[in-house]
């Protein structure tokens, strides 16, 4: 075993459940987040919250266990909890963090741990950097001590509901009267996770026409994984085709990233729908504010922004630096092309149940088809925008060859004049006629992603070629 089993990524820990992410890990790891709370904090409120995985409530029942036993008052989630919701208790009850057992979009195999502090948002490096050294130290003394028998009945833990606080709040967030007078149907799809009885819900409450599917709780999902990607979203596609609806609607794993499918049932890109919702927000709430988006998302996003007079703020990939600006106030919008967004006065955290909603406001306020609301915008700001990214697995000589590469500082690359190399996060090479591609290794999985953007389909299926060659050549 390494010196720490538990590594937060750019969301979190994540393990296969039975390998890495085991009972023995788990006490480990919430016993070290203890520590950090109690060091800073005497008797800190901590929600426990858990998705529709495998094994998510004896993971929680544990959870709460050590967190009682080291000092931690702890709430319990009553059902399975959206991330999105989480964070909206946090703040709204004044927490001081929640542990929150979810591994999100990735497949079935895996469960994971993710940590919130009190400002509602994803535990930045400096804390996770924190946990993995208790982890180590615990680890290096022996690990964590067996507890010590008790007769005396544990307290359960107090139960919470977080369901109507958080509705209640979208209520305030979204226009559901322009929504309501939408004429036509939406369809939702919850993927078998934490969506189910909250996007419907709300979309039940207000009005709105509305079918759902997979609802149901599927520790399996299909055989796949509550991703929102469009290879997933198919049946939700033939659906929304067959039932004339105006879009589909999807949320992932633990509700925190949105799918949307449109009326003729093609699949569109995360990076699209963060341009049209930013634009539509400046339009009818009149924030007049910068965009946020992270270093592998499309500059649609960019362009959107400057069509309104505004700038953009470029983050590293992972949420958390959203979440600062969001705290900030100084964005309309920030989102990342995986999916996530998040609104000004909203949680500095993803939440996918929000998007579809405000998607679906948009498509009821604008009356026009996501596809001729993109063709609008790129009208609009004089130019199209391709954005593709490759998944490439890698052997270790391959990466090790591939992150030497993309260290060079060249003026020309690919045949093409370099105007800026960015390094926020990993490499993002910037060419002459605005288009560009960027490698970097995964923070959630073991591969390195290419990301690129041109003005045509051509353009950037030419550029993601040439860049794949010269990365593994």
């Amino acid at each position: 075993m390494s010196l720490s089993p538990i590594k937060f990524g750019t969301s979190g820990w994540r393990g296969l459940i039975a390998d890495d992410f085991t009972f023995a890990n788990v006490r480990l790891a919430v016993t070290a987040i203890a520590g950090h709370l109690t060091a800073k904090k005497k008797n800190p409120n901590v929600l426990v919250g858990y998705d529709t995985r495998f094994y998510s409530e004896e993971f929680s029942q544990l959870a709460v266990d050590i967190l009682q036993q080291n000092g931690v008052r702890t709430l319990l989630g009553d059902t399975f909890t959206p991330t999105p919701a989480v964070a909206y208790e946090i703040m709204r009850a004044k927490l001081d963090g929640a542990v929150n057992f979810t591994a999100s979009h990735n497949p079935a195999p895996y469960h994971g741990l993710k940590f919130s502090t009190s400002d509602a948002g994803p535990a930045l490096p400096e804390v996770t950097k924190d946990i993995e050294a208790r982890v180590a130290k615990i680890l290096s003394n022996g690990g964590v001590p067996a507890p010590a028998e008790s007769h005396a009945k544990r307290p359960s833990p107090e139960k919470a509901s977080l369901r109507d606080n958080y509705l209640k709040r979208l209520g305030e967030l979204v226009r559901f009267d322009v929504l309501a007078k939408c004429k036509g149907t939406f369809v939702f799809d919850a993927l078998h996770g934490c969506g189910a009885g909250y996007l419907d819900k709300a979309l039940a409450d207000h009005g709105v026409a509305a079918q759902s599917m997979r609802l149901n709780r599927d520790c399996l999902f299909d055989g796949t994984g509550p991703d929102v990607s469009e290879e997933n979203l198919v049946p939700l596609s033939s659906i929304v085709r067959d039932a004339k609806a105006l879009a589909g609607l999807a949320t992932d794993g633990d509700a925190d990233r949105f799918g949307i499918i449109d009326r003729d049932g093609t699949w569109i890109q995360p990076n699209y729908i963060l341009a049209l919702v930013y634009d539509y927000l400046v339009e009818t709430r009149g924030w007049k504010m910068p965009a946020a988006r992270s270093v592998a998302t499309s500059q649609l996003l960019d362009a959107a922004a400057k069509s309104h007079g505004q700038t953009t703020y470029q983050t590293p990939v992972g949420f958390k630096y959203i979440g600062q600006l969001i705290r900030e106030d100084k964005i309309a919008l920030g989102g990342e092309e995986s999916a996530g967004l998040t609104i000004r006065g909203h949680i500095p955290e993803k939440d996918g149940i929000l998007a579809c909603l405000l998607v679906a406001e948009m498509i009821a306020a604008r009356g026009a088809s996501i596809g001729d609301q993109v063709r609008a915008l790129f009208k609009k700001v004089g130019r199209e925008y391709w954005p593709v990214r490759e998944n490439l697995h890698l052997t270790d000589e391959q990466k090790a060859n591939a992150i030497a590469k993309v260290k060079v500082d060249a003026s020309t690359l690919l045949g093409r004049k370099v105007v800026s190399v960015d390094r926020t996060d990993g490499a993002k090479f910037v060419f002459e006629d605005s288009s560009w591609f960027l490698a970097r290794l995964s923070g959630t999985e073991p591969l390195l992603r290419l990301y690129v953007e041109a003005e045509s389909s051509k353009a950037s299926a030419k550029l993601a070629s040439e860049a794949k060659k010269w990365i593994l050549s």
